[in-house]
């Protein structure tokens, strides 16, 4: 009797199948990402899903024109009303095949898909697959790995809703960086939360409690770029789901309160040479270590920064993370190991050079992200950018040419992005315009809202 296939061990639709009839699965989960990272799926009967192996299945497209809230784009040419939100195509991808270890008994799985068709130019996914085939034909590879900060409540989805999101209950309280205390104590949704994602395949290299009320830090294993943003987005997920099974709460919030730092999304970026494997950043009779590939890629991202930041600060709340000494940059810096930096250069030799892409937060798009970290950085090395002088000391404190500093809101963003013609030639038209009408769409809803504070400051007094 053959042996039971594992799931991530799966790479072709014929396995795929296999492992299907293996495990007797009568419904299998299937998800796709959509503009804000959000994994959308369902069950899928076994009979549909192994036709749709071969060919695709349709998924409406509406999950490509709506927010994070579910409310309809007004203003994106690729689908709307006008289109009659007709289904997109999607393809299975039979190596994504993961583990699902709390359902069907621990018999269930998870394959995610990408929109293919007219829909492929603005899926996520797809465009950060096609900025690697470009570094491809630059002879490059990427590594990432990617870091979370979320804080954890002990609340339920219906009791932060009744509570208006105000006054919520963080799991510990006090600021307890690294703390032993606090995770033994709660050893019990730690361990479980380490199994799900060794499980599912998106192990952590590390797991702490930072400062502040109830706040972790997960560092995802590093892997393939793309490989990499898969694990940050089902980390994304499943995180948050571990902790509801826990009757608990997790947001990746870029700032849910005004009172701690924001939680970021750093990423770490690495290229090597396709022809002999070696690092593309380290040559070690350069300063730093760091090549002239290197030196191009940190000019590029540092160039394009303000042009792409909403594809890195894709919310109206990541803009309140952007402030100084906050632990998250405001102009385009770098520095070497310098944490006040946009920027940070990790040396290390020829197996750890890397860059570090501080200014992305946990509320970003991982795919999205990504993509625009080594997109810029690509731009860099093909047009020979020059970075600026590294910045020695607190990067707050120094002044920087304008062309460097951040847009100051997410409106400011979608239309740099809008005007950007590296973006254009990056990522192609249409996938900017759907995505910037995107986030002028998001900074719009934003305007619409009366905020505690408005109501604080002007009710009575104006």
């Amino acid at each position: 009797m053959a042996a039971a296939a594992a799931a991530r061990d799966v790479r072709t639709s014929a396995q795929a199948r296999r492992i299907i009839k293996q495990r007797g699965l009568d419904y299998i989960k299937v998800g796709v990402f959509d503009m804000d990272g959000v994994l959308r799926g369902k069950y899928i009967g076994a009979e549909k899903f192994l036709a749709a192996l071969d060919k695709g299945f349709g998924f409406c497209d509406v999950v490509l024109g709506w927010d994070s809230n579910d409310q309809l784009y007004d203003n994106t040419a690729f689908t709307g009303w006008h289109t009659g939100y007709p289904d997109a195509q999607v393809r299975i991808l039979p190596d994504s095949c993961r583990d699902l270890p709390h359902e069907f008994d621990g018999r269930g799985l998870l394959f995610l898909g990408e929109f293919a068709g007219g829909a492929e130019d603005i899926c996520p996914r797809g465009l950060l697959r096609r900025v690697l085939a470009r570094a491809r034909d630059m002879g490059l590879a990427a590594t990432a790995a990617l870091e979370y900060e979320f804080f954890l409540f002990n609340e339920t989805p219906a009791s932060a809703a009744a509570k208006g999101y105000r006054d919520l209950a963080p799991i510990t309280p006090g600021n307890f960086g690294y703390s032993v205390l606090r995770n033994s104590a709660w050893a019990d949704f730690h361990g479980a939360l380490l199994k799900t994602c060794t499980d599912m395949d998106f192990p952590l290299e590390g797991l702490h409690t930072e400062t502040g009320p109830g706040v972790l830090e997960a560092s995802i294993d590093k892997d393939a770029a793309l490989a990499a943003a898969d694990k940050a987005a089902l980390f994304k997920t499943f995180a948050k789901v571990e902790a509801q099974r826990h009757g608990l709460m997790a947001t990746f919030m870029a700032k849910w309160s005004p009172d701690y730092p924001g939680q970021s999304g750093h990423i770490h970026l690495s290229l090597n040479k396709l022809k002999g494997g070696q690092s593309a950043f380290f040559d070690a009779k350069a300063a730093g270590g760091i090549s002239t590939a290197m030196r191009h890629f940190i000019g590029g991202q540092q160039a394009l920064m303000p042009e792409l930041l909403a594809m890195i600060a894709p919310t109206v709340n990541a803009y309140t993370r952007l402030i100084p000494g906050f632990w998250a940059p405001t102009e385009a810096t770098w520095g070497l190991d310098n944490r006040t930096c946009a920027l940070r250069v990790i040396g290390g030799g020829a197996t750890s050079q890397r860059v570090e892409y501080r200014t992305a937060a946990a509320d970003g798009n991982p795919y999205l992200a990504l993509a625009a970290a080594i997109g810029s950085g690509l731009w860099g090395i093909e047009h020979g950018i020059e970075p600026t002088a590294a910045v020695s000391g607190n990067a707050y404190e120094q002044s920087q040419p304008k062309r460097l500093s951040l847009p100051q809101s997410l409106g400011e963003a979608a239309q740099r992005l809008a005007r950007s013609k590296a973006a254009r030639a990056l990522f192609g038209d249409a996938f900017v315009e759907h995505f910037a009408a995107s986030r002028d769409w998001e900074e719009r809803q934003s305007r619409r809202a009366v905020t505690d504070w408005q109501l604080q400051r002007y009710f009575e007094i104006i």
